[in-house]
């Protein structure tokens, strides 16, 4: 998706101005906040109430933490997230595409199932399935057509929907202030909290997407070093907005589900949110509620394929050793690298749509994506450590890395700690 928009040189001075250029962490905010972060939230608070707040606030950071390395690479260098793990060589390059196909395959299916959940509940014509293909079919050519400018306004609006269906919703079931204030203090409640906590950190915001945000930089015409300061109060934005919203479900689910022994993975879908808020606020709260689910699974639809088609398209440029002065030619919306993944992530994915397991599809892609944040951290340690690749005002400070250390060993417990119930599960 090669930007019309000019360069821009200058970077703004006074907060009103920055303000108003800020637009790739809102994109990242609608792209991260989606499935995934939906079923955590819901999950962790059916099970724990509040008590897990706190891990929201860390996995906030957390991410923050790591798509500021993404945004500073591209920034201080030039080079592409994908130039740079390509960079570190053949065995790198190969793991992240291999993965990036396993993850969109499995992706596309999960996002166009959820959005169906709610859409089947809105408007009862077609099964979930249906839904779900209907949702593809419209993602699909909203990315296919659409320039960074038209893409970035239909996941603005996106996101405002969400914020205003969403965390209205959560605003209705807030809980005390004495219970809110005690789910920020760490805890582990009995029952399995631990891995809980783990999977909410892990869950919220984007997984491999993460590396999309150096293209959307680029898109918004964002160039240079002189821009890491305002990218990082873009990033902020993005996951203030991210832990709002999975601060929002975790209320829900904890209103309606704690406690409850239902779900939204049962026979009654999203009925078994969707309905109790309706009775208890009336047809027009339920709507709001359910739209805001709508606008939140449908943002990760055009978002995350649009992030992990251009990560595709950079690669294919890579491997054919295309320079970097066409770079754009061949990773733009219209180019075929970019459009055959983009196909590949919408409708081959509609044959998992024949398990009818739309949650279960969700708690899948959440697993994988795990897989991602090692990956990306150990690559972040390695190319902002490099006295080759980055000046040494850009280069990883002692704290960065004790922080990427802290993130990588907690990724790996968590990615061990999924392989190890699914073995178990299996014998």
């Amino acid at each position: 998706m090669a930007s019309n928009d000019p360069v821009v040189e200058e970077t703004p001075k006074s907060w009103s101005t920055k303000l108003a250029v800020l637009g790739p962490g809102l994109v990242l905010a609608g792209v991260g906040v989606g499935a995934g972060d939906m079923v955590t939230g819901l999950a962790g608070g059916a099970e724990f109430g509040m008590a897990l707040a706190w891990a929201i606030a860390v996995g906030a950071i957390v991410k923050w933490a790591v798509t500021e390395g993404i945004g500073r690479w591209y920034l201080a260098t030039g080079q592409t997230p994908v130039q740079g793990i390509h960079s570190l060589g053949r065995v790198a390059s190969t793991y992240f595409v291999v993965y990036l196909a396993i993850l969109g395959f499995v992706f596309g299916g999960a996002v166009i199932s959820a959005t169906g959940l709610s859409l089947a509940e809105m408007f009862p014509v077609m099964p979930v399935a249906g839904w779900a293909v209907v949702t593809g079919i419209a993602g699909f050519l909203i990315v296919f057509i659409g320039r960074y400018r038209i893409f970035e306004m239909v996941m603005k609006v996106l996101v405002g929907t969400m914020f205003i269906g969403v965390v209205g919703a959560a605003a209705l079931t807030l809980p005390s202030f004495i219970e809110i204030v005690q789910g920020f203090v760490p805890t582990l409640p009995p029952g399995g909290s631990f891995l809980y906590a783990l999977g909410i950190v892990g869950g919220v915001g984007a997984t491999l997407t993460l590396a999309a945000y150096g293209y959307w930089l680029r898109e918004k015409g964002w160039r240079g070093s002189g821009w890491i300061g305002i990218m990082r109060v873009d990033l902020a934005a993005g996951y203030i907005l991210t832990f709002i919203f999975v601060f929002a479900m975790m209320v829900i689910g904890t209103e309606f589900l704690f406690g409850t022994g239902r779900g939204i993975d049962g026979s009654e879908g999203m009925a078994a949110l969707a309905d109790p808020f309706g009775e208890r606020f009336g047809s027009v709260a339920r709507w709001l509620f359910l739209i805001g689910f709508f606008s939140t699974t449908f943002s990760s639809v055009v978002g995350a394929w649009n992030g992990m088609s251009f990560l595709f398209a950079d690669y294919v440029r890579l491997i054919r050793g295309i320079p970097d002065e066409q770079a754009e030619e061949h990773t733009k919306i219209s180019s075929p690298a970019f459009r055959a993944f983009l196909a590949w992530v919408a409708f081959p994915p509609m044959l998992l749509l024949l398990f009818g397991q739309p949650v279960f599809l969700v708690i899948v892609y959440a697993a994988l994506g795990a897989l991602a944040m090692p990956f990306l951290v150990i690559v972040l340690l390695f190319l902002l450590n490099s006295k080759a690749k980055v000046e040494a005002a850009y280069r990883n400070k002692l704290l960065a890395n004790a922080l990427y250390a802290a993130i990588l060993l907690m990724f790996l417990f968590l990615g061990g700690s999924e392989l190890i119930g699914l073995f178990q599960g299996e014998t």
